[in-house]
């Protein structure tokens, strides 16, 4: 059965394994060519997915994923879905100049654009990497004709996190609209509640109580994310990576796909775009 009539936003992060963040130490950019690349099966095997439960989703993608699959770019919007971006490289928005951070928007929504034929608006900071010290990224976002941003977690973490900033999408200073991954609040804390890792390790039931709760309680729209690898139980093992980081990107993720069924099943889902911009009154 349903959740509340509420249509939850469904977000995919397009890059693929060793791409992520927790693997940088270990893995060259200039060995990204050489890696066993699964991202164009695996998002396919996602489109086939949403298109059996006839749900759209938002799918902010990688530049250099764009560049090498304008095929894979194509078919998200010709499936309906929104196409947006997650910056060119997945470089941490906190490791970059102003300049070089401009650079890399600028680069990928153009590349974006030019595949798809479509305006992109949207964009996400790999690993959530916007926050107190680089708040000037959004004039960025502005500047370059980002409509939207989906880039900060108000939960504590030791890799990113606003634990302060508001739970739900709001309006920044020169306008634009920040759309936060939805989290629970419980006390005086925020918990992680929609996707990732967290949702990976949480028994099921947990994730679906907590985003039930967002629904009938804080009477929100919930923001899911995940990635296309975590789907992928037969992808290449990332050798000499640390416990923490072996934990936090295999735990359960030959668990992921069935999970995600249920999670289509209880819940309504949607476009980014179609659920906050017509709400906030700059639908485009």
């Amino acid at each position: 059965m349903l959740a509340p009539a509420i249509t939850n936003a469904l977000t995919i992060d397009v890059e693929d394994y060793f791409q992520v963040s927790a693997f940088a130490p270990y893995i060259r950019r200039d060995e990204w060519d050489a890696r066993e690349c699964r991202i164009e099966r695996n998002v396919n095997r996602i489109l086939d997915m949403l298109a059996t439960r006839d749900t759209r989703a938002t799918f902010f993608t990688l530049g250099w994923v764009a560049e090498r699959y304008p095929q894979l770019v194509r078919r998200i919007v010709a499936d309906g879905h929104e196409l947006a971006s997650h910056g060119y490289g997945h470089e941490r928005v906190s490791d970059l100049t102003p300049e070089a951070f401009s650079a890399d928007v600028t680069r990928a929504k153009k590349l974006l654009e030019d595949i798809a034929g479509t305006q992109v608006i949207g964009y996400r900071a790999p690993s959530f990497s916007i926050g107190t010290g680089n708040l000037w990224a959004f004039d960025v976002l502005a500047r370059t004709g980002h409509g939207y941003s989906s880039s900060i977690y108000p939960i504590r973490h030791d890799h990113y996190g606003m634990p302060d900033s508001p739970r739900f999408a709001y309006r920044l200073a020169n306008g634009m609209l920040e759309i936060p991954v939805t989290t629970l609040r419980l006390g005086k804390r925020n918990l992680p509640s929609s996707g990732g890792g967290y949702f990976r390790l949480l028994p099921y039931a947990l994730s679906r109580w907590m985003l039930r709760r967002v629904n009938r309680q804080d009477r929100e729209a919930a923001v899911f994310y995940f990635h296309p690898w975590e789907i992928d139980p037969g992808q290449p093992r990332v050798a000499g990576i640390d416990v923490k980081t072996r934990f936090r990107h295999y735990v359960n993720i030959a668990r992921t796909e069935s999970r995600l069924q249920s999670l289509l099943g209880d819940f309504r889902w949607g476009r980014m775009d179609q659920i906050f911009l017509p709400r906030a009154g700059a639908a485009g």
